[in-house]
C-alpha cells in the first residue's frame, strides 16, 4: 500500500512517501518556530505539493505532543504550544488534499526505530534514541516495541543524569534530565554548533558525559544488543561515537550485553519513513 508519513518536529516537518515498503519520495518544510495551525498547514501543503501523493491510502503522523487518538486534537505540546487544541488529523488531511484518508499516530521515537529495524533487521533488542528538539527513545525486540508507559518504552529524555548540583532544568520542568543536556536547544545554549553536517561533542563536555550516563543506565534497565542514535542531532554524532563509547564502556555494568553495538542513523527522515511504513500495516 502507498502511504504518507508526516514527522512534525520542533523546527520543521519532514514528509515521506512509501509504496510497498519502498521509499519513493521525501521532503521537508521551511524552518519554523512555534507556528500557528494555519501557518503549519501552509508550510506542509507547500512541501507536500512537491511529492507524488496519488494513490496514498493511509497517513502516519508523528505528532509533537499528546494527541487524542479519537479526535486527532493535540492536547499538549512542550515545543509547539500554538498547535495545542488544533486537530492534527484535519490539518494534515487538508495540507495533503486527502480529506478522507485514514490517519494513524505514532511516536517519533517508535517510527524512527521501526525504519532502522526495517532497513537493517538487527537481531535481538534495539534501543533507538532520538535526539532533536527533544529526546525520546524506543526499544524494539526483533521489531516489536517494548511498552513501558502508554505507547512508549519510557520517558528516556527525562532520565536524571545530573552532573552536579547546578544541573540544568529541562522543558518538562525536571532538573538534570537528559533532554536538558543534549537536545538541540540545550546544545546551542552550551555553545555547541548544531548547524553543520556533523556535531562534535567535546570529550569532557557535559553533553557527552550526560549521554554516556543515560546509555549506561539503559544497559542496566533494557540490556540492548544494539544502540542507535537518531533524530536531527543524533544522526550527526558520528564523530563523537568513539569518545562516547569509551565513556560508556568505562566500568560498564556486567549486566550489559557482550558485543553490543553503537551506531548513528543515516537520514533525518527515519521517523517520517517509519510512520509511513507503520501506517501501511495499520488497521
Amino acid at each position: 500500500m502507498k502511504a504518507l508519513g508526516v514527522d512534525i518536529g520542533g523546527s520543521s516537518v519532514k514528509p515521506a512517501v512509501v509504496d510497498d515498503g519502498a521509499v519513493i519520495a521525501t521532503g521537508v518544510t521551511l524552518a519554523y518556530s512555534d507556528p500557528t495551525p494555519d501557518q503549519l498547514e501552509a508550510l506542509l501543503g507547500a512541501a507536500l505539493a512537491e511529492l507524488a501523493l496519488e494513490g496514498v491510502g493511509r497517513i502516519g503522523v508523528c505528532a509533537p505532543g499528546l494527541v487524542d487518538p479519537a479526535t486527532g486534537v493535540l492536547d499538549a505540546s512542550v515545543n509547539l504550544v500554538s498547535l495545542v487544541g488544533a486537530s492534527i488529523t484535519d490539518l494534515v488531511r487538508r495540507a495533503a488534499m486527502l480529506p478522507s484518508v485514514e490517519v494513524a499516530y505514532f511516536t517519533d521515537a517508535h517510527a524512527a526505530a521501526h525504519h532502522v529495524w526495517h532497513e537493517r533487521r538487527p537481531p535481538g533488542r534495539l534501543l533507538a534514541i532520538s535526539i532533536g528538539t527533544g529526546v525520546g527513545a524506543c526499544v524494539l525486540d526483533d521489531g516489536v516495541p517494548l511498552r513501558v508507559t502508554g505507547q512508549s518504552s519510557g520517558h528516556f529524555g527525562q532520565i536524571d543524569v545530573s552532573l552536579d548540583d547546578n544541573a540544568p532544568v529541562g522543558p518538562d520542568g525536571g532538573r538534570g534530565g537528559l533532554e536538558a543536556y543534549v537536545s538541540a536547544p540545550s546544545l546551542r545554549r552550551a555553545g555547541v554548533d548544531v548547524s553543520g553536517d556533523s556535531i562534535l561533542l567535546g570529550v569532557d563536555s557535559n553533553a557527552l558525559r550526560a549521554l554516556a550516563r543515560a546509555i549506561r543506565i539503559a544497559h542496566a534497565i533494557y540490556r540492548p544488543h544494539h544502540v542507535v542514535l537518531l533524530g536531527g542531532v543524533g544522526i550527526r554524532l558520528g564523530a563523537s561515537l568513539e569518545s562516547l563509547r569509551a565513556r560508556i564502556d568505562d566500568h560498564l555494568t556486567s549486566m550489559a550485553r557482550d558485543a553490543w553495538t553503537l551506531e548513528v542513523g543515516s537520514t533525518p527522515h527515519h521517523a517520517a519513513i517509519g510512520a509511513a511504513l507503520l501506517a501501511s500495516a495499520h488497521g
